[in-house]
């Protein structure tokens, strides 16, 4: 009697397990189909790893991946779930591409993807909206700005104006909500020149996009505002503007069809024959990402610019990056350089990765100094980024001792690497204006320097992996 009355309890009790096992997986389900990526994550998670060659599982927590800022992880999953042709995999697994800038690999599947729309008929748009932005991303690599960035600052996204000294004579910018007694946006922003006499400024328009517009002050107070004229305003949002003294360059953020991703950076310039704006440009990277990317700002007057980004960030805080502008454009050899230190310098993975010239850096700091001494930002003896919700910049900051101890010996391959890359730059440009000679000389000792670099840039971003996954696991509690 017992044996029989304990047989029916188990059996009542895995039928519960597997009645309660199938709503968790129909609520995560739910939750996928409106868009709450976070709360089904966890029960994907648990599938995932119970059934790792189940193609939907795959898919739905590599989604949830994609989506809740874990791009890098996201890509396995995907690329498992395209494995084993689960319809909409090569989607997806084009934006993950996208974002973790594998611009090459986003553009052949996308491809792939586009093709078996059309084998079967199915709408395209969406899939050839996504093709040209893999494509501008790919071409975007190949150009990326060599430029010094000689700070950054995590700040709330309401106030990220703090981090921007402008010298008054470089105009002031101030959000719209403090400025406008109408503001479309409160985190819009209206760029005021030096003299008071013109603003520039986003403003909704009929058809629910903002635009940007201009207004002069008169006796009677500031005009109608009215939009730009040219392309600046010619398909989807433009915001964020900034006129440089000149009166002719203007850079603004818009997210319409010339996007990576999000708001990007664009320049025009004025043309004071039919008072218009000239064709736009997308000032590409590191500047622009595939996130939001707004408010590009220089000073003539220190000679730094600011610009601020959301990645890496979570959803309240943005990244303001001060940079030395340059003269006139410089892009890396794409070519020279290992993918994964093109890709660093794209992302601005670390800004010490930028610093070539030390005494130039040090001269920037200076010129930044006495106006950032009232900021609320503690001194940075770095900036190492552990993941998308953390970013260190003291040693100090560091929970895990082993990471701490690892972090250090980062460093001290990051600087041996810096020499010796500075070095072989010296020996190329030696070897470009020396004899035939000479350079028969001076080909193995390019060589050699060569291997070590390669060599050191593995070394060190092996180290800084290995740093950022004992700090997860602290951060983690795992």
């Amino acid at each position: 009697m017992n044996i029989r009355h304990n047989a029916i309890a188990l059996a009542l009790a895995l039928a519960a397990g597997l009645g309660a096992t199938a709503q968790t997986l129909s609520q995560a389900r739910t939750w996928y189909a409106r868009g709450e990526y976070a709360k089904a994550k966890p029960v994907f998670r648990k599938y995932v790893r119970s059934q790792p060659g189940n193609g939907n599982y795959n898919l739905w927590y590599g989604v949830c991946c994609l989506y809740t800022g874990e791009e890098e992880a996201a890509v396995s999953y995907l690329e498992n779930a395209v494995k084993r042709r689960i319809p909409s995999g090569q989607l997806y697994l084009t934006q993950a591409y996208n974002a973790v800038y594998r611009f090459d690999e986003a553009v052949e599947t996308c491809e792939a993807y586009l093709s078996d729309l059309q084998k079967r008929k199915r709408d395209t748009a969406e899939a050839e909206s996504l093709l040209k932005k893999s494509r501008q991303g790919r071409d975007m690599m190949r150009g990326v700005e060599q430029v010094c960035v000689i700070d950054s600052f995590v700040v709330d996204k309401a106030s990220f104006l703090q981090a921007y000294r402008i010298s008054p004579e470089s105009g002031r910018v101030s959000f719209a909500r403090n400025t406008l007694e109408t503001a479309d946006g409160a985190d819009g922003t209206v760029y005021e020149t030096e003299l008071s006499d013109l603003r520039f400024y986003s403003q909704m328009q009929p058809d629910s996009t903002l635009a940007i517009v201009s207004s002069r002050r008169t006796t009677e107070g500031w005009s109608k505002a009215r939009p730009v004229g040219g392309n600046v305003n010619a398909d989807g949002n433009a915001c964020y503007p900034f006129m440089m003294p000149d009166g002719v360059t203007l850079y603004y953020a818009s997210d319409g069809s010339g996007s990576l991703g999000g708001y990007d950076i664009f320049v025009t310039r004025y043309n004071t024959d039919d008072d218009t704006f000239l064709a736009s440009a997308n000032v590409g990277m590191p500047f622009n990402s595939p996130y939001n990317d707004y408010l590009y700002a220089i000073d003539e007057f220190s000679d730094l610019g600011w610009f601020a980004s959301d990645r890496y960030q979570p959803a309240n805080k943005v990244c303001v990056y001060v940079f030395i502008p340059n003269a006139s454009k410089r892009v890396y050899d794409h070519q020279a350089l290992a993918p994964q230190q093109l890709i660093g310098l794209a992302k601005l993975r670390s800004i010490r990765d930028t610093w070539t010239d030390m005494a130039e850096v040090n001269a920037a700091l200076r010129r930044m100094k006495p106006t950032t001494d009232d900021t609320p930002q503690a001194r940075r003896d770095f900036e190492f980024v552990i993941d998308d919700q953390h970013c260190y910049y003291s040693l100090a900051d560091f929970r895990s001792q082993a990471a701490r101890q690892l972090f250090q010996k980062y460093r001290q391959a990051a600087d041996s690497y810096e020499q010796q890359r500075a070095k072989l730059d010296k020996y190329r440009s030696r070897y470009n204006t020396a004899s035939a000679e000479n350079r028969t000389r001076m080909q193995a000792a390019i060589l050699d320097l060569e291997k070590q670099v390669r060599q050191l840039f593995n070394q060190k971003e092996q180290l800084a992996k290995r740093t950022r996954n004992e700090e997860i696991l602290v951060l983690t509690g795992r």
